[in-house]
């Protein structure tokens, strides 16, 4: 899974393993996203996009095998959804920490 954001300060966009190989810096203003937990920052960007790659995968193998139930997206998709919106309200009302 390719999970892309875009930077407070710049507006860019990027693709997170761009912060993930610059060390948790934007790739284009070379400023830390999260200067005192920067490898904290790494560690869970790289986490998240390994787990969407495995659920990208498994959900793929049940498609595959074509069983006789569906999977509700909303028990799939609720708390991931929130955790984005959480980012997306603080980037909307112009939060800082800094």
């Amino acid at each position: 899974m390719k999970i892309k954001g875009t930077c407070r300060r710049c507006g860019r966009e990027f693709l997170v393993d761009q912060v993930i190989r610059s060390g948790g810096d934007c790739p284009w203003d070379g400023k830390p996203f999260e200067p005192d937990y920067a490898v904290v920052l790494v560690d869970a960007l790289r986490d998240a996009e390994a787990a969407g790659t495995a659920l990208e995968d498994a959900l793929g193998k049940v498609a595959d095998l074509e069983p006789d139930f569906v999977l509700d997206a909303d028990s799939i998709l609720e708390t991931l959804r929130a955790h984005v919106e959480r980012l997306e309200r603080l980037h909307a009302h112009g939060a800082t920490k800094r």
